[in-house]
């Protein structure tokens, strides 16, 4: 099985119980006035669905070993997976984690400065002088986006505040 044969079949997987979970769930939770309306709350993830299903069949048809093929510069050797950066790759997962967890105990600004921080100086940056204020004002125009043009509440500070 090849690597894009692997990780098509995970995005069908992943498609199929988005499908699932939009088609049947979705339908009882519905308001009595949207039960007419033409375009509802679910009918998005439907055809996201829909065509991620499709999308993830062709890939996986149409993706396989072909015979004696070599591998070229832009396609990924799973054969060897060492010498690609995949150190980075976990760290940048991890601090993903983190940044979930972290959300609610220290609030939004203090989580996303470190999250767009720390995962600047995963990928290699190393000038703080500017990482800093780019990371904080970031944090600050993100908040004010959401918070005031779009009017979703984010507790911007630590709980404690």
């Amino acid at each position: 099985m090849t690597l894009d044969r692997a990780i098509a079949g995970i995005f069908l997987l992943l498609c199929l119980i988005y499908g699932y979970t939009a088609f049947v769930t979705m339908e009882a939770n519905l308001l009595p006035f949207e039960l007419n309306m033409t375009f509802l709350p679910n009918t998005m993830p439907k055809w996201l669905s829909v065509l991620g299903v499709i999308v993830g069949t062709v890939v996986v048809v149409q993706s396989g070993p072909t015979a004696g093929a070599e591998i070229d510069d832009g396609e990924i050797d799973y054969r060897n997976l060492r010498q690609y950066k995949l150190g980075q790759a976990i760290f940048l997962l991890a601090l993903m984690v983190a940044y979930a967890l972290l959300l609610r105990p220290i609030g939004f600004i203090a989580a996303t400065t470190l999250f767009i921080a720390g995962g600047s100086m995963i990928l290699g940056e190393r000038n703080f002088k500017v990482l800093l204020p780019i990371a904080i004002f970031t944090a600050f125009f993100i908040w004010y986006l959401v918070q005031e043009l779009l009017g979703i509440f984010l507790r911007p500070w630590p709980w404690f505040i």
